[in-house]
């Protein structure tokens, strides 16, 4: 009897040590992809569907033009924005990537409609969100070594998802803003803070936003109606004057949706 329980704690060790593995590996997985749209979730984001969508959430401040430094290199990014956590986030890798192997970082796409995702791109893929980086693998081998060992040292710490795609070659970098920003703040003994939310107020029924009435349906959420509408959680409650995101089927609400 005890060489049985022996084996058979032997056995599950080995499957959570190789699980453990497969999870700090870098090659990805369906759990991976469900992780980060977790964490798009839980940061309340909204999936934009077109160029238009992004314009407007530029307009906001929701998303923050990155431009290129002495430490990273933007190359074919058709959409130069993001969420402010990530260019805190490549601020701090493209100066650590630099003093560390000698190259810039390569930056090669930030946040990415879903009109305009490649095919090859997952549906669960969370660029829509402007959460996720892409990364060009360099040739030089010390510098995708040492990249590889910081991704999966911050990946361990709860505060990313990193995969390594082949087709073309990078990685895949999917931030977990709130987790990074208290992780940094940490490192540095200091908070720190970054300006994220609406820098003016647009009227219902101008620009690229129309308020239209929705009957709530089971299963709903102010999270998937808002990211089903182009919008946000915040907007839907101030449009409808809620304190909480409580919602109840049959409830009728106004929808500030993207034209």
């Amino acid at each position: 009897m005890m060489n049985r329980f022996s084996l058979a704690l032997a056995l599950v060790l080995i499957l959570s040590w190789s699980a453990h593995l497969d999870a700090q590996s870098l090659r990805g997985s369906r759990a991976s992809l469900i992780r980060q749209n977790r964490q798009a979730q839980l940061h309340d984001y909204t999936y934009l569907r077109t160029p238009a969508d992004v314009r407007r959430f530029v307009e906001l401040g929701y998303l923050v033009p990155i431009r290129a430094n002495a430490d990273y290199d933007l190359s074919g990014v058709s959409f130069p924005y993001a969420r402010p956590e990530v260019e805190v986030f490549l601020q701090r890798l493209g100066r650590q990537y630099r003093r560390a192997c000698g190259e810039k970082l390569v930056v090669t796409s930030l946040v990415r409609p879903q009109n305009r995702q490649p095919p090859n791109a997952s549906p669960l893929s969370v660029h829509p969100t402007g959460m996720a980086i892409d990364l060009r693998r360099s040739s030089n081998p010390r510098c995708r070594n040492w990249l590889e060992r910081v991704l999966l040292q911050l990946e361990g710490g709860g505060v990313l998802e990193a995969t390594r795609e082949m087709r073309p070659p990078h990685y895949h970098v999917a931030l977990f803003p709130k987790p990074y920003m208290s992780y940094v703040s940490r490192l540095t003994g200091r908070e720190i803070r970054v300006a994220s939310g609406p820098r003016r107020t647009q009227q219902a029924g101008s620009g690229s936003t129309r308020v239209i009435t929705y009957q709530v349906r089971r299963g709903d959420s102010l999270w998937t109606i808002a990211r089903r509408h182009g919008t946000t959680v915040e907007a839907l409650r101030r449009a409808n004057d809620l304190r909480s995101s409580r919602i109840m089927a049959g409830q009728r609400i106004r929808v500030p949706a993207s034209r």
